[in-house]
């Protein structure tokens, strides 16, 4: 970075933290006990604050490294400044740990952005920063910077990890996977596609050689077409079959395949993924999680990924390969047929967003999910194209990762996107300034809502005289 870039970047940072505080100290005081998911979180935390880390709540369904990230962040502060009494792992105090992810969530995605783009000289320093705030806003991941869940943390450690696996410190990046994990289990599937493209890396300088030997024009072009296909998997075939090549993956992927060997030891240790509460987590092939994704996706990168000649290429997309489309219908329908599951959370809970998406929009009626099957089509088109630019064994690397994070979920929660989407969001080209402001606007809206019915549109059940509160 340059002298203006890094002056301004750090005046965006600061600006970021004191209004992330100030919005912190309301919903503070406005829910000042534990909230939700919280009820867990919190005490488990205090538990390990008063050094009994063999005690363990069954119902906490993840790893501890939330709260061992707390207790060495908290341990120095209260010893440095002599604090004493409830203040120490209150909820407050807890709560705030989320905070500093958030600044380091920014500055994270920011070197993403950075070294993605880095041979792309059109792209200024200040598209490149707006890009990184819009990102560290994103609703659904800043929406719980206020409240003591994983997210954050999970976040920051992932992008930690994927921003060292870029430049190459495999090493480093494998021991931050390890923290990323100990945030939430699921964080296994982004070491291994860190691994992946290291390994597409690899297919991708193999496949042109081999091109070049053909005297192909664009070797780095491969024709959606059936022939296309079959070449692709004999190359694939070929590739892994070949010692030599088998040989550099394992000497350049090791770390990870280190990390991934003592993940698999856990789960024939722990007998699953899953520690504590294992009832209301079970897997199962929720193929229709991939749609929910992509139209998450679409909604929330409209400004971004949407245009008027990007339309265009659809429909003529459309237009001039309409079985392909039409087989890709019939595909999809099937799996919304087949596949559609539903969890009992989904319908229960009343404080979570998704419940009145499903409630007013997919309960309407049966039809309705068979109705929504062209959108998804346009919405897996659309993710398609904006990621272009990406080799086609990056992006069978990224999108064997995003099935394995999105399908085996029962339950429809749109944290599990937050990865995948900020993944997504920070290979494709950076916008343009006009689009990157129409984005953090809709953020901000999306923000500024979602803060609003937390703490002004409470609620009561019947049974209960606690106020209930509307969130993600």
């Amino acid at each position: 970075m340059e002298k203006f870039e890094v002056y301004i970047f750090t005046a965006l940072c600061s600006v970021n933290f004191l209004i992330s505080c100030l919005l912190f100290s309301k919903i503070t005081r406005e829910q000042r006990d534990p909230y939700m998911d919280e009820i867990f979180h919190v005490p488990q935390a205090q538990k390990y604050c008063e050094g009994k880390f063999n005690e363990w709540d069954p119902m906490i369904t993840t790893l501890p490294g939330l709260y061992l990230a707390s207790v060495g962040l908290i341990k120095p502060v209260v010893w440095l400044a002599d604090l004493k009494g409830s203040v120490v792992c209150s909820t407050a105090m807890l709560r705030f740990i989320n905070l500093l992810f958030n600044s380091g969530n920014l500055y994270i995605i920011y070197l993403i952005i950075c070294r993605l783009h880095m041979k792309d000289k059109s792209r200024s320093a200040t598209r490149r920063m707006f890009s990184a705030l819009a990102l560290s806003t994103f609703p659904v991941l800043y929406f719980f910077t206020f409240l003591y869940y994983t997210d954050a943390g999970s976040t920051f450690f992932t992008l930690f990890m994927y921003l060292m696996a870029l430049y190459g410190s495999h090493k480093a990046a494998a021991l931050l996977g390890v923290c990323a994990i100990l945030f939430r289990q699921t964080n296994i599937i982004w070491v291994a596609f860190c691994a992946g493209t290291v390994v597409a890396q690899k297919m991708d300088d193999s496949w042109r050689t081999e091109s070049k030997k053909r005297d192909e024009k664009s070797p780095s072009q491969v024709p959606p077409t059936i022939n296309g296909a079959i070449r692709v998997m004999r190359f694939l075939l070929e590739f892994l079959k070949t010692p030599n090549n088998i040989k550099a993956v394992v000497l350049s992927t090791w770390p990870y395949i280190a990390v991934a060997v003592v993940f698999a030891v856990f789960i024939v240790l722990n007998d699953g993924i899953v520690v504590g509460d294992r009832s209301s987590h079970e897997a199962c092939m929720n193929f229709p999680q991939i749609f929910y994704f992509l139209s998450f996706t679409l909604i929330f990168s409209l400004p971004t990924s949407l245009s008027y000649q990007r339309v265009v290429r659809f429909l003529q997309s459309l237009k001039k390969q309409p079985l392909i489309y039409a087989v890709l219908m019939m595909f999809s329908l099937f799996l919304v047929w087949k596949f559609t599951f539903v969890h009992k959370y989904l319908l229960a809970d009343n404080r979570h967003f998704p419940f009145y998406i499903w409630n007013r929009i997919f309960q309407r009626h049966d039809l309705v999910r068979f109705l929504l099957v062209p959108g998804y089509v346009f919405a897996a088109w659309n993710f398609l194209d904006t990621l272009r630019s990406k080799s086609l064994f990056w992006f069978l690397a990224f999108s064997t990762c995003l099935v394995a994070a999105t399908v085996p979920q029962k339950l429809l929660e749109f944290r599990y996107f937050i990865l995948p989407y900020l993944l997504y969001r920070v290979h494709i080209p950076v916008p343009s300034l006009p689009r990157l402001l129409l984005e953090f606007g809709l953020y901000t809206a999306v923000n500024a809502a979602t803060v609003y019915i937390f703490i002004y549109k409470t609620f009561q059940w019947p049974d209960s005289t606690a106020a209930q509160r509307f969130m993600w």
